[in-house]
């Protein structure tokens, strides 16, 4: 369903379902989306909807109507269109083009593994279980004087006061290209990304943390980078605000 959101100077002031065939958006009262500014004419703007399409007409107001930072007489609506009249701005959002982009991101994006590529996730598998290894044993070697164990006082058994966190889940955020802003929950255990054929990595996700690892590419030695250098090879540990490189797009690797 389409929908209106009214701000203000970046400051969200209402949203609106478009359930009606017709709106009227102006400065009097008997308006079905009243904008009560002086900047506003009494009505300013018609909105109509029929079937699929929205259609956005002005109504002689005094300061125009404007979409997108063009003034318009007449204009037909597309997804994400900012319609400005006075100082006031309604985005206009169609949740089925949206769910429809978010949708083609994922078969886009993420990829499940074919027989062909099943080798190189395996591989891939155990070069990040062995970065996980690794990370654990420095994260465990001691640096200082170690920590006295505590004991249960209703038993015998040691209890660590260094208990492992619960590893919270992170997140990618597409930074460039067409899916700019659309956002991928990392929840599965291994998660494979990239164009087949262009380069493709999987990402890991594991108790002591995300790691990425080069699965495959079309050209050698063509590995993904994160902050601008290559991974190589080797299972590389993700951290907070990390920025990955990938099959030609950015995206940013976020910790909830």
């Amino acid at each position: 369903m389409p929908r209106l959101v009214l701000s203000l100077d970046g400051q969200t002031l209402a949203e609106y379902n478009m359930t009606k065939e017709r709106y009227t958006i102006g400065r009097l009262p008997d308006n079905d989306i009243r904008i009560d500014n002086a900047a506003v004419s009494g009505h300013h703007s018609l909105l109509i909807n029929i079937l699929n399409d929205s259609f956005l007409e002005d109504l002689n107001s005094t300061n125009g109507t404007y979409v997108n930072g063009k003034l318009i007489k007449k204009h037909a609506l597309q997804h994400g269109d900012v319609i400005t009249i006075g100082h006031h701005q309604l985005r206009y959002i169609d949740d089925r083009v949206e769910q429809a982009t978010e949708d083609e991101f994922t078969k886009t994006m993420v990829i499940e593994p074919s027989g062909r590529m099943e080798k190189q996730i395996e591989k891939a598998a155990r070069a990040a279980e062995a970065a996980a290894a690794k990370s654990a044993r420095v994260a465990a070697a001691p640096t200082e004087k170690p920590a006295p164990r505590k004991f249960s006082p209703t038993s015998t058994q040691e209890v660590d006061p260094a208990a492992a966190p619960v590893l919270p889940l992170a997140k990618l955020q597409v930074l460039s290209g067409t899916f700019a802003g659309r956002e991928l929950v990392l929840s599965k255990a291994l998660t494979t990304l990239g164009r087949p054929g262009v380069q493709v990595a999987a990402i890991t996700r594991r108790a002591e943390g995300y790691f990425i690892v080069h699965v495959e590419s079309g050209k050698p030695d063509d590995y993904p980078l994160v902050n601008g250098v290559s991974i190589g090879p080797q299972a590389r540990k993700l951290n907070d605000n990390d920025v990955i490189q990938l099959a030609g797009v950015k995206m940013g690797f976020f910790v909830d």
